[in-house]
């Protein structure tokens, strides 16, 4: 009697969760994790005056947007699967780098803290990954990936003071072309920043973008060798037409990729460039020659998508440092300070779930 008495207990109180109450329970459980990761990566990052909170603050800006990240808050989740081709199984030992197919949660955003604002007026775009092999946790790993190839500058406090430099007036909302002018003019190491901006022109759609991993990372084999590298995202070649955006319509790039992928799937080509021993992979602001050896280690295709709210991807935080076994991060200190930065504005986030802040 007691065993059916329990059986029934359970059964009534599944019955009585809903799913909104059940992804608070899974916040209630890792928020105090978020919290103590943001401190432990926050301390990574060596001696720096800006702390992580004071980054996620500068990209809030003065209007938080409860329950959204707050960098790059408007995105749409999408997913699909990660077919590997191998080829990179004799430099790392990370199960997802071997032949097979592995699924992925992933999203497309577009930078800024507005959830609402218009898809082309942003002028940075990025793909952001969750790939993992069935249940097995050592073999996630979680790629944010970005149009810029480079950063403007190399340290944490170095990019706090471009935020700075590029922030908005707080009286005329509009930014200062001389104090932008300014900090460039300081930094020489932003020059191939900059010359990558100059170049660039946004594609006509979120699957015609190439995206990077910006910083550098190490591939490490069985025997313990590690091998620097960056990786990009590169469209592959589509077989039908792309729509038409409307360009009046604020979800233009969402509403296009949702067309797109009911035609047929999205692929880019995971292209790794190897470093060599010249190549400072600790500093990512440096373009590395395009003489380097590149190896494609397969597709990415993209077969469906999802609204970000309510969508798989809309809790999952993409931090970089999240790596399989056979993948290490470098001494980047700004891959540190990126991860920091996510966790807690992953954490605030979640605090605002918590208490019903966002709906």
């Amino acid at each position: 009697m007691k065993g059916s008495r329990r059986t029934r207990f359970k059964h009534r109180m599944k019955s009585k969760i809903t799913e909104k109450q059940a992804r608070l329970i899974i916040f209630i459980i890792v928020l105090p994790v978020a919290l103590m990761l943001a401190y432990k990566l926050s301390s990574l990052a060596g001696k720096k005056s800006v702390s992580a909170s004071q980054f996620v603050d500068l990209q809030q800006g003065a209007i938080s947007h409860p329950g959204y990240r707050r960098a790059h808050a408007k995105g749409i989740c999408i997913s699909g699967v990660f077919e590997s081709n191998g080829a990179l199984s004799e430099l790392s030992e990370a199960s997802v780098l071997r032949t097979g197919q592995f699924p992925f949660v992933g999203r497309f955003s577009i930078a800024g803290n507005d959830p609402s604002a218009p898809d082309l007026n942003a002028p940075v775009r990025s793909l952001a990954l969750s790939i993992q092999q069935s249940d097995d946790l050592s073999s996630q790993w979680r790629s944010a990936m970005n149009t810029p190839p480079v950063m403007a500058v190399g340290t944490p406090d170095e990019f706090y003071e471009q935020l700075l430099a590029l922030a908005p007036d707080p009286e005329t909302n509009q930014r200062d072309p001389n104090k932008i002018k300014a900090f460039f003019a300081s930094h020489p190491q932003s020059k191939d920043f900059l010359e990558w901006k100059q170049t660039y022109t946004p594609a006509n759609s979120f699957a015609g973008e190439i995206y990077n991993s910006i910083n550098a990372f190490y591939l490490v084999n069985q025997s313990g060798t590690k091998q620097a590298v960056r990786w990009q995202a590169v469209p592959s070649k589509l077989q039908g037409d792309i729509p038409v955006m409307q360009a009046s319509d604020p979800d233009a790039l969402q509403q296009q990729l949702t067309t797109m992928l009911q035609n047929q799937a999205i692929q880019f080509d995971l292209l790794f460039t190897l470093a060599s021993e010249e190549d400072d992979v600790s500093d990512p602001t440096v373009l590395w020659p395009s003489t380097r050896q590149v190896i494609n280690a397969g597709k990415i295709s993209i077969d469906g998508s999802q609204a970000q709210k309510g969508g798989a991807c809309e809790h999952l935080n993409f931090d970089p440092l999240i790596l399989p076994q056979g993948l290490e991060a470098t001494a980047d200190p700004i891959l540190r300070a990126r991860s920091a930065a996510y966790a807690e504005s992953y954490r605030r986030r979640a605090k605002e779930v918590l208490i019903g802040e966002y709906k």
